[in-house]
This record gives structure tokens, C-alpha cells and sequence, in this order.
């Protein structure tokens, strides 16, 4: 190098100028080895469980979706204990007509139909068809309503019927037949009423007869009804005296009855009891309330307003039971408005036409 070289060099600004240049180099450098590494952004890896074709002998492949490692020996054993293993899943439980779980839940009156099928003779339920009796019924439960409750239509069908001779069974009674029992089970499901098998067991008790209706009352919707005034003994024939039944038989169905709700999962179930005299239900005291089952004491007979209240204010214990009120078509005297029934003290619950 020249000496008039070597003194341009030594110069402040030679320097400066050399050193911007050996830096501008530097960088250019170092860019280009970074552009060869691997960004920070990119994937991982591959882990070490292979995909490839199986050598022979090999397993065939599966429908494991890329990058998802097949099944591992491993994968069959126990959950580790932090695992919680799933519950079985609990079965719904049928609700009655309009929802819910309780007869008289939900501000619920209740109005019924009574009678049995195909036949005027025992009550309005039975004068028409399925469909136009419920036209009928609800025409008849409307003004019963006050604010804030909701009409429960019911359909209370005489399935068993006391009878003045003995029958083939000799407890003169005989069962309807179950085609016509269908028409109503059905009808109620479809108008979303709750259907009250009525029996009238002759000599027959109580728990035999209604264990026949079981195939029926397995339905969310169908309650049960004991009318006392044909439970006769052993020596009496229906229509020639009033029976009676004793506590104990009541509390054996109610028992059967409360059980069949609880093994079958079922909502509450109407549980009615006739009454027009004391002696209908002697030692009514006795008679238990049963879970599962929405009790109804019921007041019949027909006469004048005065002798039906008297009827009722005898024999009603509203702090054991509902209580329920019948209306005759043609028996009653000047019979009881919607409004002078719902003044009735102690309150009706449930009102029955016949």
C-alpha cells in the first residue's frame, strides 16, 4: 500500500467511513444465517408413533385421522384415579296431563264425567262418544274456574259394576270389557285428561278387583276410584243395601297402589273414596295417606242443596283428604251453580257430574 494511501486511511473520516462499511457486512451476515434457522412459530416435531404401510404380517390400517396415534395397548387400561366415570343416565319420569307431578299441583280443579261406557243409564259419561262427551265435560268445567287455576278434565268410568245376581264368579260383579277401557285410556291421552277407574266390587274385595286393572293403571294418567255403596258382605246383594268397607281393606289398595307409583316410576295418582253416610266408611280415622297418592274423599247422594250440604259438613275431614262434590243431572233439586259450589266451605277440590 502506497504511502499517500496509508495517510487518506489514518484519517478521521477514513475511519469512520471503513467502520460503517465493516458493520453494514455484519449484518448482512447475520440475516442470512438466521433466514436458515427454524422460525420460533413452527410446529413441533413429529412424535415418535409412526405412520406408514404396515410390513406384512402387520395389522391392517385404520381410520386414524392423520397425526392421531393408533390405538396404544396402554389405552385399554383403567382410568387413572382422578378420572370420574360417567353416571348412568336417570330414566325421565312421566308427567300427568298439562305437566308436572301432582294431581292439585299447578292451581289445579278438578271436573269430572261420570258413568260407565256406552250407556247413559249410569251417568252423562257414558251418553256420547269419547270426543264429544270431553266437548260436553269442558262446556261444564269452565265456569268452575277462578283466576290463576287451571281446569283438570277427568273422566270417572265405572269399570267394574256391582250386579243383583252372583255372576260366574259368584261376587256379583262383572268387569267391562278392556276394548271399551282402551277407547278411554286413549280419549284421556289425547284430550289430556286424567281417566278415574271406578269399582264396584259386589262381594268381591277391593285389592282383588283393582289388581285386575293393573295393565291400565301402569298409565301416567289413571287414577282410582272405591265406591263403597256396593262393597257388600258376605250374605248382602247390591241394590237391596248400603254397603260399607272397613279401613284396613282401603289401606291394603292404597298400599298395592302407592307401591305400583313408586316401582313404575309414575306421577301421583288420583285416589278417590265414596261417601254419603258415615257407615260407608267406618273407622274412616284409620285410613292412612299413602305417597304417590292424591286422597279424595268424595260426597254423594242427590236431594235438595240443604240435604247435600248436610251430607257433606257430616262426613267431610278436609285435614285428612281432598275433598270432592257431586252434581246430579236430574236427581239434584235446584242443583248447585259453579259459583255456589266453589263457596262451599270446607273447598271443593273436585266436582263430579252423573
Amino acid at each position: 500500500m502506497s504511502p499517500a494511501v496509508r495517510r487518506r486511511l489514518r484519517s478521521p473520516l477514513s475511519l469512520a467511513l471503513v467502520g460503517i462499511v465493516v458493520l453494514v457486512l455484519l449484518a448482512g451476515i447475520v440475516g442470512h444465517v438466521g433466514d436458515d434457522a427454524p422460525a420460533a412459530s413452527a410446529a413441533p416435531p413429529a412424535s415418535n408413533h409412526r405412520l406408514a404401510t404396515p410390513a406384512v404380517g402387520d395389522p391392517p390400517a385404520t381410520d386414524t385421522p392423520p397425526n392421531v396415534p393408533a390405538d396404544d395397548p396402554a389405552d385399554s387400561a383403567d382410568p387413572p384415579s382422578y378420572v370420574e366415570p360417567a353416571a348412568p343416565a336417570i330414566p325421565r319420569k312421566p308427567q300427568l296431563p298439562g305437566g308436572g307431578y301432582r294431581i292439585f299441583g299447578d292451581h289445579r280443579f278438578l271436573v269430572a264425567y261420570y258413568g260407565t261406557a256406552q250407556t247413559g243409564a249410569m251417568g252423562v259419561l257414558g251418553a256420547t262418544d269419547p270426543d264429544t262427551m270431553q266437548r260436553r265435560l269442558m262446556r261444564a268445567a269452565r265456569p268452575f274456574r277462578e283466576p290463576g287455576e287451571h281446569i283438570q278434565p277427568v273422566y270417572e268410568l265405572i269399570v267394574t259394576v256391582a250386579d243383583r245376581s252372583p255372576g260366574p264368579e259368584h261376587d256379583f260383579s262383572h268387569d267391562i270389557p278392556r276394548d271399551l277401557v282402551r277407547q278411554y285410556v286413549r280419549a284421556a291421552h289425547r284430550n289430556g285428561a286424567l281417566l278415574l277407574l271406578d269399582i264396584q266390587t259386589g262381594r268381591a274385595s277391593f285389592p282383588v278387583v283393582a289388581k285386575r286393572w293393573t295393565w291400565a293403571l301402569r298409565k301416567p294418567w289413571v287414577g282410582l276410584a272405591l265406591d263403597p255403596e256396593w262393597r257388600m258382605g258376605r250374605h248382602q246383594v247390591p241394590a237391596t243395601v248400603i254397603g260399607h268397607v272397613r279401613a284396613a281393606e282401603v289401606n291394603r289398595t292404597s298400599l298395592w297402589l302407592s307401591r305400583l307409583v313408586r316401582r313404575d316410576g309414575l306421577p301421583e295418582k288420583l285416589f278417590v273414596l265414596h261417601q254419603f253416610r258415615l257407615s260407608m266408611l267406618p273407622h274412616i280415622g284409620k285410613i292412612v295417606d299413602r305417597p304417590g297418592l292424591a286422597m279424595v274423599q268424595h260426597a254423594d247422594g242427590f236431594g235438595t242443596k240443604r240435604q247435600k250440604l248436610a251430607t257433606y259438613h257430616a262426613i267431610t275431614r278436609p285435614h285428612q283428604f281432598r275433598q270432592g262434590f257431586k252434581l246430579f243431572y236430574h236427581w239434584d233439586v235446584r242443583r248447585f251453580t259453579p259459583r255456589q259450589v266453589r263457596r262451599i266451605q270446607p273447598a271443593v277440590s273436585f266436582v263430579s257430574y252423573q
